[in-house]
């Protein structure tokens, strides 16, 4: 029997929290070509790649995270966050600034 898109983002969910974001990315990148626009399986397969190390995978999420939905805070701050630990601190300060904007709260 085929798992469905709800069992997979909980057993991708769960890897992620077990500490293997590797698996978790692993599972979920599949669901996510067949379902582009799920906000949910982005924020989770982003979140496996950024704990994995996988930068340029998160980036390319957190931005297509950004384009679904550009006021998602969230996901502002997880791309110049991404974006910082490639040391590429200058492009990261717009996405921290419009996280404080959206978020009403600090740069952190």
């Amino acid at each position: 029997m085929e798992e469905s898109t709800y069992d997979t983002y909980n057993q991708a969910r769960i890897y992620l929290e077990l500490g293997d974001p590797i698996y978790a990315a692993r599972i979920l990148a599949p669901v996510v070509e067949n379902e582009p626009g799920s906000r949910s399986l982005l924020e989770l397969l982003g979140r496996a790649y950024f704990l994995s190390a996988q930068l340029h995978r998160a980036e390319a999420t957190f931005r297509s995270l950004i384009e679904l939905d550009p006021v998602d805070h969230w996901a502002h701050i997880a791309l110049a966050r991404t974006l910082e630990r490639q040391s590429r601190h200058e492009e990261a300060a717009t996405y921290r600034r419009m996280y404080a904007v959206m978020s009403g709260g600090s740069l952190d």
